[in-house]
């Protein structure tokens, strides 16, 4: 983990700031890569655009898309995306982002309710780019999302602390199945910077109970968990959704490995239980254990391709270290990976 310090600015709000700030180093992305992402996917607006989603823009693209800014040491287009993301995103009195953005309808925000880990990869993106180049509008934006997801997303429940996907529909009195959860919400690598934003025993709670409940869920012969999970009682898929390990939980391992959270156990048994030729994921029904969709874009397979590369040293093949931009989500998750292993784990290239 990278170490942090905190230090004190106007009005004495005390902010974080990074002793060794990776983008005062060097990029993580490589240029070629961010300029090819950057073509594909980033509007003149500032928006990212979901080409795998009717070219709808959310939060979580906007969240990434900064992180990814951020990784690839571009202050200009962090600017950019930030810019857009805070005029037609940052619209909620509570301090969060409305999630969904489309071009084809007007007004373009089509719901309000906030993504939760939308949110929260924002104000972590915009953290990490306020300490390094010395941005305190970042910093005290970053701070002002960050209480807001503490004050209105981190709740309680079965004597549990839990991260509700969106402050609307979720919840135990909202839902008779409530409350649900997403896993992959859980941005485990960012959790710790909001605890330095907003300093609160709740972010470790958070912390240890997703990672208590993501052990914890192994539902049906592949021991997976579900994109949404039901908490009413034990964890079992949510009532309205599919029971499926999905395009959600896929960035779970990711997600894991980023934060380097070293647990093999768990690494490996997520790892085995979405793989279903080779080293290829799917998306799986979670009753039968059957793959349902095959998910063969080189964004989808480095995830365990960067599980095999922390548990064992395994060198990421060629074929995940070309990057060519084909759809947002996948693309995402593959420059995510290749950051992560460029700078943690370089003997996997």
């Amino acid at each position: 983990m990278r170490r942090w310090r905190t230090m004190m600015v106007a009005g004495g709000i005390a902010l974080l700031t990074m002793c060794q700030p990776l983008a005062a180093q060097h990029a993580a992305i490589a240029p070629e890569a961010w300029a090819a992402y950057k073509a594909k996917f980033l509007d003149a607006s500032g928006r990212i655009v979901d080409n795998g989603n009717g070219n709808i823009s959310h939060s979580e693209g906007q969240g990434y898309g900064l992180l990814l800014a951020y990784l690839s040491n571009s202050p200009a287009d962090f600017e950019q995306i930030w810019y857009f993301t805070r005029t037609e995103l940052l619209l909620r009195d509570d301090g969060l982002a409305a999630w969904k953005w489309d071009p084809a309808v007007t007004p373009h925000v089509t719901d309000t309710n906030n993504a939760s880990d939308g949110d929260m990869l924002i104000a972590y993106a915009l953290a990490l780019a306020g300490s390094a180049w010395n941005k305190k509008d970042y910093l005290q934006a970053a701070l002002t999302i960050a209480q807001a997801l503490l004050s209105h997303a981190v709740v309680h429940a079965g004597g549990r602390t839990l991260l509700l996907p969106g402050i609307e529909g979720y919840g135990a009195a909202e839902r008779e199945d409530g409350p649900v959860i997403n896993p992959s919400y859980w941005v485990y690598e960012a959790i710790p910077v909001m605890a330095l934003l907003v300093p609160s025993d709740e972010w470790q709670k958070l912390n240890d109970d997703g990672l208590s409940l993501l052990r914890s869920m192994q539902i049906g012969p592949r021991k997976l968990p579900a994109d949404w999970v039901s908490l009413r009682s034990k964890p079992r898929p949510a009532d309205g959704f599919d029971a499926e390990f999905g395009y959600n939980a896929i960035r779970v391992p990711l997600y894991l490995a980023r934060a380097g959270i070293s647990d093999k156990a768990l690494l490996t048994r997520l790892q085995a239980g979405m793989t279903v030729e080779g080293d290829e994921p799917a998306t799986i029904d979670l009753e039968t254990g059957k793959p349902k969709q095959p998910l063969t874009d080189p964004g989808y397979r480095i995830v365990n391709d960067v599980v095999a590369c922390v548990t064992s040293g395994a060198k990421l093949p060629a074929s995940v270290r070309q990057f060519a931009p084909s759809l947002y989500y996948p693309s995402t998750l593959q420059l995510l990976g290749l950051a992560f292993v460029e700078e943690k784990h370089p003997e996997c290239l």
